[in-house]
Order: C-alpha cells, then sequence, then structure tokens
C-alpha cells in the first residue's frame, strides 16, 4: 500500500465546454472517424436541408464536392434564422451552428417531422472542420459567418443582395486530424445518398455536382417510394406490374408503404423513419409484418386457397419475393442512439398494422388475379420450407454445429481458434491435392470443389440441400442455414476461394458469391470472405538451384515488368535483340503461362497464393446491397438479356482488385 494516497480533488476534474466533447470523442457523435464517419458529415448538413422539404419549405438541395477538398450544400428553404438568440445572446445561425442540441428539432416551433432527431448535426460538423462557411439568405439580405474548428473567427456580417429569394449554404472542409485514414470524399456514396432521399421526399430535386471530375447527377422522382420500388426490382421478373401503394395519416404520424412481388426467393425491405434508413428496423417493421401476414392469410382464407387443415402461412413464406419500402414521418422519432439503426415508438407498430390491414386488404379484393398468385407463391414457398426442413434436419443435425460429422472430403486444420483459421475452397482435385500438401496444416484447411455448384440465384433452399457441394460446404462452415444460420458458430474467420484465374474459375467463384450473398450475407458483411488472387505468368531465370521465378498476376503487369526490364538493360549498356521474344529481351530464360491451379505443384502454390507473407487476397465488402442485388441478379437470374448487356458494358474494365458491391 502507497505511504501517502495521491490527491485527488476538484483540480483533477475536467469539464468539457462548448463543441470541446465532439474534438475530444467524435466517435460517439458520428460512429467512427474513418469513412463512414466522413460522409456521415455531409448526411448531417444534408438531412437538415431534406427536412425543410419535408417540412414543405424547400424543393431543391444541391450537394458539389469542391476542387480543394470541401463540400458545400445549398437549399432554398427559409434559411437558419439569424435574430439574436434570447438565450444566448448570439446569432442563431451561430448558435445553431456552436451549441449542441441548438436547433429546430426540439419543442413545436420548428418541424413537426425531422431526420435530424438529436438536434446535434450542424454543430458537430463544424466542431470537426477546419473551417465552416455558412450563408444563409433571408428578406433580401445575404448572412455570412466563417468557424475554425468549431470557433467562430468572424462576427456575422450581413449585407443587401442574396442569389435567392431564401435558404441556407453551408461549406465545410473535414480536419484532418480527426480524419486520419481520409478526408476524400466518395461521389458514388454521395450519389446514392442524394438518390434514395429523392426517392422518399415527392416533389424534390437534388443534384450532386463533382467539381474534381465535372460528374453531376440530377435527381427527381415523382412517384416516390413507388419509384423507389421499381427500381429494386429492376432486372427481376414481376408477379404484376402494379405496385400496391398507400399513404395515410394515422393520429399525428403518416405511414407510407409501397410494395410488389417478383419471382426470386430472397426479401428486399427498406424501412424509414423520417427518411432515416432504420436497417435494424422496428415497430414500423413489426407493424407491417403483423398486417401483411394477417391480411393475406385471411384473403387466403376466404377465398378458398388454403385448405381447411392446413396451416396458416408464415412469416418466411409470405416475404418469399417481396420488396418493399417502409416510410414512417413522426414528430418524435424514438431511435437507438446518434447512427439509428432501429425505431422505437411503440405506438407505430399499430398504427402500421392498421394500414396494412385496411388498405392492403382492399387491395387484394380489387385485383384477385394478383392476390392469387401472392398466395400461390407464398403457399409454393411453405411447401419448399417444409422439404427445407427435413432435408436440412437429415444433413446438419448430428453434430454440425459441435465440428463433429464434418464432409469426408474436408481436409480440416488443427487450431480451433477460428480468428487463425482459413478455409480454402479449391476448384478441382489436382489444385486441392498441391494445396494439401503445400498449406500449413495448423491454420489452412482445404475444401475441393467438383465441378460448378448449383447457381442459388435460382433454387429454393430445398433444392440446394440436395446439392451435395454446397452441403459439404454449409456443413464444414459450422453456420447452419436458413433459421439456423448462427454466426458465431464460424469455424473460420478467412473463407477464401481459390479458383483458376480463368472464365471458368471467375463463373465458379461467381456462383460461390452467390450462395453467400444470399444464403450469408453476415458472413461477408463481416469481412470473412476472400478470392485468392493466384498468377497468370511466371518468368523463369536461371536453371538448378540457381532457378528462380517472378511471378506476374495479370497481363498489364507482364507488360510492365518486362518493359521496366528491358529498359534498365539498356541503361546499363547491354544490347538487346529487338527480334527476339519479349522475356529474353528482358534477361529471362524462359515464360511459363498457368493455364490453371492444376499446373502448379504444391512448393508454387504455397509461395504465391496460400502463404500470408506473399500472397495478394481480395476481400469481398458489400458497400451497397442494393448495387449487389441488381448485379446478382443480372448475372445470376433467368434475364439472358440483361446479363449480356450488362457483361458487354463492362468486360474491358473489370478490375478484380476492385470487388465491391
Amino acid at each position: 500500500m502507497a505511504e501517502k494516497a495521491e490527491a485527488y480533488d476538484s483540480s483533477e476534474i475536467r469539464v468539457l465546454e462548448g463543441l470541446e466533447p465532439v474534438r475530444l470523442r467524435p466517435g460517439m457523435y458520428i460512429g467512427s472517424t474513418g469513412y463512414d464517419g466522413l460522409h456521415h458529415l455531409i448526411k448531417e448538413i444534408a438531412d437538415n436541408s431534406i427536412d425543410e422539404a419535408i417540412a414543405g419549405f424547400a424543393n431543391r438541395v444541391d450537394i458539389t464536392i469542391l476542387k480543394d477538398g470541401g463540400v458545400r450544400i445549398d437549399d432554398n428553404g427559409r434559411g437558419i434564422p439569424v435574430d439574436i438568440h434570447p438565450k444566448t445572446k448570439k446569432s442563431t445561425l451561430e448558435t445553431v451552428l456552436t451549441v449542441l442540441h441548438a436547433g429546430g428539432k426540439f419543442g413545436d416551433g420548428g418541424y413537426k417531422v425531422s431526420s435530424g432527431l438529436h438536434g446535434v448535426g450542424s454543430s458537430v460538423v463544424n466542431a470537426l472542420s477546419t473551417s465552416m462557411i455558412a450563408e444563409v439568405y433571408r428578406g433580401g439580405k445575404t448572412h455570412h459567418i466563417e468557424f475554425d474548428t468549431g470557433k467562430p473567427t468572424m462576427d456575422l456580417k450581413v449585407t443587401n443582395g442574396s442569389p435567392r429569394e431564401s435558404g441556407t449554404s453551408i461549406t465545410f472542409y473535414p480536419d484532418p486530424s480527426i480524419f486520419k485514414e481520409t478526408t476524400t470524399f466518395d461521389y458514388d456514396w454521395v450519389s446514392n445518398y442524394a438518390r434514395h432521399q429523392a426517392y422518399l421526399t415527392k416533389g424534390i430535386l437534388i443534384t450532386v455536382t463533382d467539381e474534381r471530375t465535372g460528374a453531376h447527377e440530377s435527381f427527381y422522382f415523382e412517384g416516390g417510394i413507388r419509384s423507389y420500388v421499381k427500381r429494386l426490382n429492376s432486372g427481376k421478373e414481376l408477379l404484376s406490374d402494379d405496385i400496391f401503394y398507400v399513404e395515410k395519416q394515422v393520429q399525428d404520424a403518416i405511414i407510407e408503404v409501397a410494395l410488389q412481388y417478383n419471382d426470386t426467393f430472397a426479401e428486399i425491405m427498406k424501412p424509414f423513419a423520417n427518411n432515416v434508413l432504420t436497417p435494424d428496423g422496428g415497430m414500423h417493421v413489426v407493424g407491417f409484418r403483423t398486417g401483411l401476414n394477417r391480411t393475406i392469410n385471411d384473403y387466403a382464407r376466404k377465398n378458398g386457397l388454403l385448405k381447411e387443415k392446413e396451416d396458416n402461412l408464415t412469416g418466411d413464406d409470405i416475404k418469399e419475393g417481396l420488396t418493399a419500402v417502409i416510410l414512417v414521418k413522426l414528430p418524435d422519432p424514438q431511435f437507438e442512439g446518434q447512427t439509428k439503426n432501429k425505431l422505437g415508438n411503440p405506438e407505430v407498430r399499430g398504427y402500421v398494422d392498421k394500414v396494412m390491414t385496411e388498405y392492403f386488404g382492399y387491395y387484394l379484393e380489387e385485383n384477385p388475379a394478383i392476390a392469387k398468385k401472392i398466395v400461390g407463391k407464398a403457399t409454393l414457398a411453405a411447401r419448399a420450407r417444409k422439404a427445407a426442413r427435413a432435408a436440412r434436419d437429415n444433413v446438419i443435425r448430428k453434430g454440425a454445429f459441435e465440428g463433429l460429422n464434418l464432409p469426408s472430403k474436408l481436409a480440416d486444420c488443427s487450431s480451433r481458434n477460428a480468428e487463425e483459421c482459413e478455409l480454402f475452397i479449391v476448384e478441382g482435385n489436382s489444385a486441392a491435392g498441391s494445396a494439401k500438401e503445400g498449406r500449413d496444416s495448423k491454420t489452412q484447411a482445404i475444401l475441393p470443389l467438383r465441378g460448378k455448384v448449383l447457381n442459388t440465384e435460382r433454387a429454393r433452399l430445398d433444392k440446394m440441400l440436395a446439392n451435395a457441394e454446397l452441403v459439404s460446404l454449409i456443413k464444414g462452415l459450422g453456420v447452419g442455414i436458413g433459421d439456423q444460420f448462427n454466426i458465431d458458430g464460424l469455424r473460420y474467420h478467412k473463407i477464401v476461394f481459390m479458383t483458376d484465374a480463368d472464365v471458368d474459375g471467375s463463373h465458379i467463384s461467381t456462383l460461390l458469391l452467390t450462395f453467400f450473398f444470399r444464403y450469408m450475407p453476415d458472413i461477408i458483411k463481416a469481412g470473412h470472405v476472400y478470392l485468392a488472387k493466384p498468377p497468370l505468368f511466371g518468368l523463369i531465370k536461371g536453371t538448378g538451384s540457381a532457378r528462380k521465378i517472378d511471378y506476374i498476376y495479370d497481363e498489364q503487369a507482364l507488360e510492365e515488368t518486362l518493359t521496366k526490364k528491358i529498359e534498365e538493360r539498356k541503361a546499363a549498356g547491354t544490347k538487346i535483340d529487338e527480334d527476339s521474344e519479349r522475356f529474353k529481351q528482358a534477361g529471362y530464360t524462359a515464360q511459363q503461362r498457368f493455364k490453371g491451379l492444376g499446373e502448379m505443384d504444391a512448393a508454387q502454390l504455397w509461395e504465391t497464393t496460400m502463404n500470408p507473407e506473399n500472397r495478394t487476397l481480395v476481400r469481398v465488402n458489400i458497400d451497397d446491397a442494393e448495387k449487389a442485388d441488381a448485379i446478382f441478379s443480372k448475372l445470376m437470374g433467368d434475364q439472358a438479356e440483361l446479363r449480356k448487356n450488362f457483361i458487354q458494358a463492362r468486360a474491358a474494365s473489370v478490375d478484380l482488385d476492385d470487388l465491391d458491391f
């Protein structure tokens, strides 16, 4: 025990003032200081402009990525108030931009509906920016003020004249000392954000301009979320061209729903509250599902589409092939945390349930042909679900989760620490044999594939579980499938597709990606799926024990390597025979092209593709689930023309290193 206790008094307690807490703990306010947090800054400012449009005071928002690294967001709303605030004794504009929880999102005077629930957005962006410039246009005047890391660098300046009748313009530059990973904005992210907001706010025009490249897009959707559903179902076979749509006010909330069925086996659900995507769902989704399920079952019973002894259709049956967008607008949404992933208002469940039960019920009665197709699809799903359950129990039930009864073809690793374990899914027995011989058996497992696996884009679970290759994969992974899926059981934290560097190998990888995306997307989202990148060429120098091979991974790299070597030899005074083969001009004795992994021996496969010190792995990400869904539908669906057009348009520019969906 210390002889003398350390002093602990008021001097040890730090009181953070103003925006200090934001700069000290930025992750608490924007989630992270990486890519996502950087782009969240745009959302915080633009959401305020969108709120003006939702309230009916604006119909245009312009987002501009500036050449010098900043972003400017303009709207033609009312303009942030500029009069002296009674509490802070500063202009309201300065107050909004420098005081946490100051804004029009509290009380009854600002917005009845807003996406910026917490009222911290503008001030947080200001705190995390090296510079913010705000201009407000009101009453024929321009009000101008500037800030540095949240602190004003000038008094509010007022000049006569303004570029528009009313509105707000905010320009900010993210602080590189906060955003150490990157301060470069991604145009695609901004474009996707603008498109979604335009879908969710009928009658608003949103433009996106990138001064760095000259790119420019405008988004305007008179159909609102109906247009959104149409886009989400693009490229899919539809049960009907008609889209169900309803917009109703219940108490002080507005409920808006659009839905349409397609002939796929996956569900696309996009729930929003006050234009904020709630990926984890919430009460509005619960109410939607309750109303949808009850209404379809009631219709099926009433019209004899379900036999008396048949069980009701389940939610899993009914959601097969469903594409739905749910948008609720509330005066006081209760989100979970600043990132707002889930809506908690209990009353919303009843509101949405009521609207769906009444108005979707009317829709089914008025459209019996569509109703019969929906019920028929759900009935087929129910039968497939029962068949799949029997098949799943047969192939998985006996201990696969505990690592027992693993597939006989799996050459497992000895480690049981999933974080260090790697599963290589290898095309062909020849390559698998080399991989087994050359691997690190402690951490690397090998699962060979025979031929091409089933295309799961067009297969239900029951058919999939009849495929021996996929059953082996499911059992080897240890996570189960369908409603028994549990990512905690994953036995390998790196799942590597190791296929030939040719068209067939790419097709096999695409089939595997389709399976993971449709049935185990959480494994991709958690960053566990990779593509191996084996070399295409070997440049050989010397013979015997002095033999050395430089491995090259694509055509472009081969040409660059040869050109560089030739120039180096010329610079050193070596005479070059221009008529000889390029690899000889570069100083190599032979050039080898690897047609497949099976041509490599165990040592080569380990050295080039499996050794963590030398290999190149490409991690598969899902940055945009909608884009990924559309790509898989086009590439793996039934419409050959869409697939042909997609491939022709992109064949020359495909880059394996940029495999982000």
